[in-house]
């Protein structure tokens, strides 16, 4: 949506959560996420640490799971390797994961991105037993931890 629609959205309460991140603005918006819900689906939101923070602060029941690199040397070298970012977008790309990664403890589950199938049959394993707790609960994110 363009700047307008953004901030008319924005006035409205119609987002779950935003944030400017690299110097853009994302947001999820909170109808569709309830729309989801209500079908009795689960909803994974790939969004920043901030924007993670601010949804548990709408639904505290939220699971949080936070993806991080195995290494910031590894980071940075996806990053580069990637060809797609200026190097002042890598440096603040790189400069925004240090302080993300500094509230990794304030997530639910922690999952090391080193290897690719690993991460996703860990997120995986956290959802099915989200799911199979019957919701969000402080058991389920205790479960998820160890």
């Amino acid at each position: 949506m363009d700047d307008a629609e953004f901030d008319r959205r924005l006035a409205a309460g119609e987002f779950l959560e935003w944030a400017w991140v690299h110097a853009h603005r994302y947001g999820t918006l909170r109808s569709e996420v309830e729309r989801v819900l209500a079908g009795g689906e689960s909803v994974v939101l790939e969004i920043d640490v901030q924007g993670g923070l601010a949804v548990r602060s709408v639904m505290p029941d939220a699971v949080l799971v936070f993806v991080e690199p195995p290494s910031m040397a590894e980071l940075e070298r996806r990053l580069r390797g990637r060809g797609t970012e200026s190097e002042e977008q890598v440096s603040l790309r790189l400069e925004n994961a240090r302080s993300e990664m500094e509230r990794a403890a304030e997530y639910d589950v922690r999952i090391v991105n080193d290897d690719l199938e690993r991460a996703c049959s860990e997120l995986q394993e956290v959802i099915h037993t989200y799911e199979m707790d019957g919701g969000p609960s402080q058991d389920v994110r205790d479960q998820a931890r160890d």
